[in-house]
């Protein structure tokens, strides 16, 4: 197929995540809804282990949707950062699989899923930072530090106990939530930037 063939008659699947996937709002979504579910777990302090699994597999099955919708809707020439972001998306489905399969799974289990989780997110985060014309790139490092140190916490205490778990992933759903405000809004400010210079 010709370009201008593929110019008229392009993808319709990447044309109907193209729009929505790169617009600020859908940062914005993702962030509120994880510092919801970061709040529904500090004020929850007597959720069993069933309740955590449950929230955590939530939040990791919306960031799996988010990070591939991401994937596709992200231009990058070389495909470097497509490629980043499916991975991320990818290991994010599977980690809320393994958090459901078994839900009453003890609590070591779960805790090496979270902690590895958030440590392969935040390397990859910080990854992402460095990538050239990212908006809210400071934001996204700072995100991906405080993943990595998150995870190095949990999967260095085998002997962790239900009580930090829940304090460890509530204020890590809640941090991640207000960074990626920030993102979100420097997203925007990007956005107004290029349509200004269009303009």
């Amino acid at each position: 197929m010709s370009g201008a063939a593929a110019a008229v008659n392009p993808d319709p699947f990447r044309a109907s995540v193209v729009g929505p996937g790169r617009h600020w709002g859908l940062i914005l979504t993702f962030a509120i809804l994880t510092a919801l579910l970061g709040v529904a777990v500090l004020v929850w302090p007597g959720a069993t282990l069933l309740v955590i699994a449950v929230l955590f597999a939530v939040q990791i099955f919306i960031s799996g949707i988010y990070y591939l919708v991401a994937a596709f809707s992200d231009d990058d020439a070389s495909g470097g950062g497509r490629v980043l972001l499916g991975l991320l998306g990818a290991l994010a489905l599977l980690a809320g699989v393994l958090a459901l399969r078994h839900p009453l799974q003890t609590l070591a289990v779960l805790a090496i899923i979270i902690g590895a989780w958030w440590l392969v997110s935040g390397v990859l985060q910080v990854v992402a930072a460095f990538r050239p014309g990212v908006p809210g790139r400071g934001w996204t490092f700072v995100g991906g530090v405080i993943s990595i140190a998150a995870g190095i916490v949990v999967l260095s205490s085998p002997g962790i106990s239900l009580v930090f778990l829940t304090w460890m992933l509530g204020l890590w759903l809640l941090i991640e939530g207000v960074v990626l405000v920030f993102v979100a809004f420097s997203t925007r400010k990007a956005e107004k930037k290029v349509e200004q210079g269009a303009a």
